[in-house]
């Protein structure tokens, strides 16, 4: 059966996120020491933080970069993806020690730790439950809830360690956004993602029936395009060229203007965000 080119495949993930930020030496630290990250490289104009050898967050330099603004889009969070309950709690624990957690939630399909970093970005550090016990619709799509977490199990599964373990990566990325319906006409019918959860003011979609790899709400009314700090891109991964090929005939059909990049393409949402897609590890 031939495979559906409207649609992103299975394996396409979320792969580097990337932040706008002024003061590097404290957001640099926040990534290592609270969430867990390893420093991979750093400079006077930005730090690369990540896993193993596996880059998942970049840090930009941009000492005039305003405060973004209340009405602005742009990031609600960047979601961590930890592979254990005991990594969970390892993260639980230095978010405790040294940080503030502002939530906590079972949502059906994961266990999710809620924080800001020092300059106000979102951030969530989570763990899936195993697939097959996902709440699934009568349409097939995943259901998604939140409901309170039990903090004194996910602390008694902590081993003391105190960086995120190998599998640690970036499982979704969440936007506010000025229009739910933009959101839907980009990321669904032209990038190819499927809808798996709405709620209200809010929608989550994925590829190869993940429960989401990016989420969207309006909960605080964002009126206008992205700019200042904050998010500044983050890249979506396909599997292979077949698939990048496909994305960009998708592009190109709907007539959105796309930039080549060195191991894919970079393109534009109508908030101003810059996704960027390859099929490669990056250099």
């Amino acid at each position: 059966m031939p495979s559906n080119t409207d649609t992103l495949p299975g394996g396409t993930h979320i792969g580097r996120t990337a932040l706008r930020v002024t003061d590097i030496e404290a957001m640099t630290e926040f990534y290592r020491d609270v969430v867990g990250l390893g420093v991979q490289h750093r400079s006077d104009t930005g730090s690369v933080l990540g896993v193993g050898g596996t880059p998942l967050l970049v840090l930009e330099r941009d000492g005039d970069a305003l405060e973004r603004s209340r009405s602005g889009a742009g990031l609600y969070h960047n979601a961590f993806r930890v592979p254990s309950r005991e990594a969970l709690g390892d993260s639980l624990a230095r978010i405790r020690d040294g940080w503030q957690l502002s939530g906590a939630s079972d949502h059906w399909v994961s266990e999710a730790l809620y924080l800001s970093d020092p300059e106000g970005n979102g951030v969530e550090i989570y763990r899936d439950f195993p697939r097959d016990e996902w709440p699934i619709a009568d349409d097939g799509t995943v259901r998604i809830g939140t409901e309170p977490l039990d903090l004194a199990s996910i602390e008694a599964a902590a081993t003391g360690a105190a960086r995120a373990p190998t599998g640690t990566d970036v499982g979704h990325v969440h936007l506010e956004v000025t229009s739910l319906k933009a959101f839907r006409e980009f990321y669904v019918e032209v990038l190819g993602f499927e809808v798996q959860t709405t709620v209200p003011a809010a929608c989550f979609v994925s590829a190869g029936g993940y429960h989401h790899h990016l989420g969207a709400n309006t909960w605080h009314d964002r009126t206008t395009p992205i700019e200042g700090r904050g998010l500044s891109w983050f890249e979506i991964v396909v599997p292979d060229r077949g698939a990048l090929d496909a994305v960009r005939e998708r592009i190109e059909a709907r007539g959105v203007a796309a930039t080549e990049t060195d191991d894919g393409l970079a393109v534009t949402d109508t908030d101003g965000i810059e996704v960027r897609l390859r099929t490669t590890a990056p250099n």
